[in-house]
């Protein structure tokens, strides 16, 4: 595929989905960059967080349910560098044992300067993207619930644009007694309808797993996300001074496995309250080829409850010189009204 644009924009997609991407070869990697805050908290991907918190349907369909009735999510979020990304998701009960929700996402990366194949400029344009998505989940049992999100994808980059259809497919266990939450979500399914250019553009397709438990009245949770588990050698991407980017696989299984792995920490006190802490070890590789720093793989964020709205906020600093910042506001209008 050709375009004009090709330097910067790999540079931001590079950096922006480093934490995400799954072998760096997607044009789709923007779809595992979370919407909501109390993910991104836990390290970018969780399928098994229990809250309630319609964006969590995003992570895993069947985290919808009818407990979450009349609600409503904006998010914003300030990525590495310039980008910005927004989004907004509604959610309601259907019947007492299912849900629907709808939501839209905008995906701005700034603007950026074109060049054509002999390094002349042909201006300026902002690639983006838009994600419009709708959710259903319903109840097997009291424990089992099982949901699909389907995706509508639309991409703008320069004078290329393109079309993609997906869906995400996710079953969760949910133990209230033992606080324990067990989940297998499959993430990205379909394909382009639509094409850049002349050859098609794979979607990052994954199978992900995740356990989540509780610890008494302690507070406590402890969180593992299992990720990218289509393929076990994730290659690290290093770079030349030249700028021509080089491949290299490890076999070392110690640091394959935790390159799949997300550990993440919560300490809730209350309903009302909650501060995160988590641990990606494949951020942190990812960004051994873009100076990174001590706080590189670790992401934090705090949340607060209240009976009409919620609202959170959660950092992480995977670059040296750069660093992301993700609000959420969420509203109960069964509540407000």
């Amino acid at each position: 595929m050709e375009m004009k644009f090709l330097s910067p924009l790999l540079i931001f997609i590079g950096l922006a989905t480093s934490a995400s991407a799954q072998d760096g070869r997607s044009a789709y990697d923007f779809l595992d960059i979370p919407t909501s805050s109390h993910v991104f908290g836990l390290g970018g991907a969780n399928i098994t967080l229990i809250d309630a918190d319609v964006g969590l349907a995003e992570q895993n369909p069947a985290l919808l349910g009818p407990e979450i009735d009349r609600q409503a999510a904006f998010s914003y979020m300030h990525y590495m560098g310039s980008a910005n990304f927004g989004g907004a998701r509604y959610g309601q009960a259907a019947g007492e044992r299912a849900a629907w929700a709808v939501g839209i996402r905008y995906l701005n990366y700034s603007e950026m300067t074109g060049y054509d194949p002999d390094g002349q400029m042909t201006g300026s344009f902002t690639p983006s993207d838009v994600v419009v998505e709708g959710t259903f989940s319903h109840d097997f049992t009291y424990r089992l619930r099982g949901g699909i999100n389907l995706k509508g994808i639309y991409s703008n980059y320069e004078r290329y644009s393109a079309f993609a259809l997906c869906a995400d497919l996710g079953i969760n266990y949910y133990d209230d007694e033992r606080d324990m939450s067990l989940s297998v979500v499959l993430k990205n399914m379909g394909g382009q309808i639509k094409r850049f250019e002349d050859s098609y553009d794979h979607l990052p397709f994954d199978v992900r797993l995740g356990w989540m438990k509780g610890f008494g009245d302690s507070g406590l949770s402890l969180s593992i996300t299992a990720w990218h588990l289509t393929k076990w050698n994730l290659p690290y991407y290093e770079h030349t001074d030249e700028g021509m980017q080089e491949v290299e696989l490890k076999s070392s299984f110690g640091k394959n496995l935790f390159r799949h792995l997300i550990f993440g920490m919560q300490y809730q006190p209350t309903d009302r309250f909650y501060i995160d802490l988590a641990y990606n070890y494949k951020t942190r590789s990812d960004m051994s080829a873009y100076q990174r720093n001590f706080l590189s793989g670790f992401s934090a964020g705090v949340g607060i409850n209240a009976r009409s709205f919620s609202l959170g906020v959660a950092y992480a600093m995977p670059h040296k010189s750069a660093s992301s910042v993700m609000l959420n506001l969420g509203l109960n209008i069964a509540e407000l009204l």
